[in-house]
């Protein structure tokens, strides 16, 4: 098949070539993207006065009866034609003759291909914006049916302090939050129009850029053909965003994994969402979330990836830069599935608060004593050892703090009185935390009606 830039050449592409530098069997993801700005690309013409009325509604006549073969699966892509603009192209120069060579005038595929582009990635932001959102909300949820349970959080991965469970859901909510407002800033960088830059240089016929802008819905032009041409960059933002959302639900992932053992018991994944063991009967294996901590890996692999590509290549467009797409659509397809698989295991957890309070007293309390002697004058440092003297006797006596004698307690210094008793427990001490984003039930009831009204959950 003869190629669109066969006219310079004296003998066919090698069939290596073909296979090597074809990129339909991929980005073919992006037709219904092509389609559109084509549609977009010939009104455009027609507007400049390069096509004629008639030539314009034949042409997307044309494509959009490729439209609809595409949607219903009847479109045969060639792999010959090398991509998805050439085969479009092709198969519309086909059914409406020459005229379908008209369709590239004022264009090339270096503009058209990041167009198609941040279309996909226009609606695939948006997308993974809701999915979010809809993980926030069984978030909120679960906090707003946990307020009241109890249980120790860990640093070093070793018990620290009493907390709220609500306290908990509600930070990956505030971080899940926060990757959602990367995205939101990253869709502004996207949301601006290449077509029209040309390959490199700008167009010799006179497109209104602001024209098709609108057309695409665009909000913004991009100022630089050479730089818009080459630019990646939002991609490589995208990706980065998805690595970081990545790597918060692996976390999650990771945590509800622990908790989920006979060892901490503290949660009971959804039968549905696990799987057992080929030999061994008493297995419920959490596969879903397992995946989803590995599939992280996938997604920081997607980013490298594409910034090693960047990172070496002269200014202007590059073919180095047609392995931007298997990078972009993997990332996609691995968040997504990530957040509603996220979403369905937190919809369907079982808690044990029994098991996570019986874990939230003893040492989880000692900092509460050292800061009880604070209070009434001891210095921090001062108040620090003697409460790690009092969990060294406990140690050797094989005690724990809640059954300590205040004649005990006066061993270690006089200060203390009837009213140290009055905090041990870990529902006082989680109260004690006060502070405008701290774990007391007065706060985190605040935080929970904050987020609702922000999710639009009221």
């Amino acid at each position: 098949m003869e190629k669109p830039w066969s006219g310079r050449f004296s003998e066919g592409t090698d069939e290596f070539v073909e296979e090597f530098t074809e990129s339909v069997s991929y980005d073919r993801e992006l037709a219904l993207e092509d389609i559109e700005q084509n549609i977009a690309h010939v009104k455009t013409l027609l507007k400049a006065g390069v096509l004629k009325e008639e030539e314009a509604k034949e042409l997307i006549k044309g494509l959009k009866e490729i439209k609809k073969d595409i949607e219903e699966g009847n479109f045969e892509w060639k792999r010959e034609l090398e991509d998805v603009h050439m085969n479009i192209e092709a198969e519309l120069t086909k059914r409406i003759g020459e005229l379908g060579g008209k369709l590239h005038t004022g264009r090339s595929r270096n503009d058209q291909v990041t167009t198609d582009e941040k279309l996909f990635l226009k609606r695939e932001t948006q997308e993974i914006v809701e999915l979010l959102k809809s993980l926030r909300r069984v978030l909120v949820s679960l906090a707003q049916r946990s307020v009241d349970v109890i249980l120790p959080a860990y640093t070093h991965l070793q018990r620290a302090q009493p907390i709220r469970l609500a306290h908990y859901f509600l930070a990956y909510r505030e971080g899940f939050l926060k990757d959602t407002e990367r995205f939101l800033d990253c869709y502004r960088r996207i949301d601006e129009l290449t077509l029209g830059s040309g390959a490199v240089a700008g167009v010799d016929f006179p497109l209104d850029r602001f024209y098709t802008a609108q057309l695409l819905g665009f909000s913004r032009v991009a100022r630089n053909s050479l730089y818009a041409t080459s630019d990646r960059d939002f991609i490589a933002e995208f990706l980065f965003a998805c690595a970081v959302t990545g790597m918060r639900l692996s976390r999650l992932a990771e945590d509800l994994i622990i908790w989920s053992s006979e060892e901490f018991s503290y949660v009971e994944l959804p039968d549905k969402l696990c799987t057992g063991s080929s030999i061994m009967p008493q297995k419920k294996n959490p596969d879903v979330l397992e995946l989803i901590r590995g599939k992280t890996g996938r997604l920081y692999g997607n980013l490298i990836s594409l910034l090693t590509v960047l990172k070496g290549l002269p200014t202007a467009y590059n073919r180095d830069l047609q392995e931007d797409k298997e990078p972009l659509f993997d990332s996609v397809k691995t968040l997504k599935g990530s957040l509603v698989g996220m979403r369905k295991v937190l919809e369907g957890l079982q808690v044990r608060a029994d098991r996570m309070l019986s874990n939230a007293g003893n040492f989880v309390l000692i900092t509460d004593v050292a800061n009880y002697l604070a209070s009434k004058g001891v210095p921090f440092r001062k108040a620090h050892h003697i409460a790690g003297s009092i969990v060294s006797y406990l140690l050797e006596k094989g005690k724990r703090l809640e059954e300590m004698s205040l004649e005990e307690f006066k061993n270690f210094s006089d200060l203390f009185e009837e009213d140290i008793f009055e905090i041990l427990t870990p529902e006082k001490v989680a109260d004690r935390r006060k502070t405008y984003g701290g774990t007391s039930k007065e706060e985190v009831l605040r935080i929970i009606e904050v987020a609702k009204r922000e999710e639009g959950m009221v």
